[in-house]
């Protein structure tokens, strides 16, 4: 991977995260963290990775709300980021902090089995 790509996709991740917290004030928008962003070589294409707070619905309804505001989401970040290709964005949730709280809780579990 590129430095150019590297720091497009550190930019992407502070700026997107910013303007989720500042900028949407819808309230279906649960709290949302932007875990990390993949752009691709050529820096048309992004992926942004969030994790949202709460159940199966509300994870849906705010990625469906970061999907309509993409748009203004890209705008604002070529405004921001004074680059010549600004980057198509698309959301993907990740699962890996859900993930890796599963694996905690069944290795606690373990541990209280061998001690019983």
């Amino acid at each position: 991977m590129s430095t150019r790509t590297e720091k497009v996709e550190g930019l992407l991740k502070v700026e997107i995260s910013d303007m989720i917290h500042r900028d949407l004030k819808d309230p279906r928008l649960g709290f949302v963290t932007v875990t990390d962003a993949e752009v691709t070589k050529d820096l048309r294409h992004a992926k942004i990775y969030v994790s949202v707070l709460g159940d199966e619905k509300a994870k849906q309804e705010s990625l469906s709300v970061l999907q309509r505001a993409a748009g203004y989401m890209r705008g604002e970040f070529g405004r921001r980021a004074h680059l010549k290709i600004i980057p198509e964005i698309t959301f993907k949730l990740d699962t890996a902090v859900e993930t890796g709280t599963r694996i905690f809780e069944l290795l606690e579990q373990v541990k209280r089995n061998d001690k019983e």
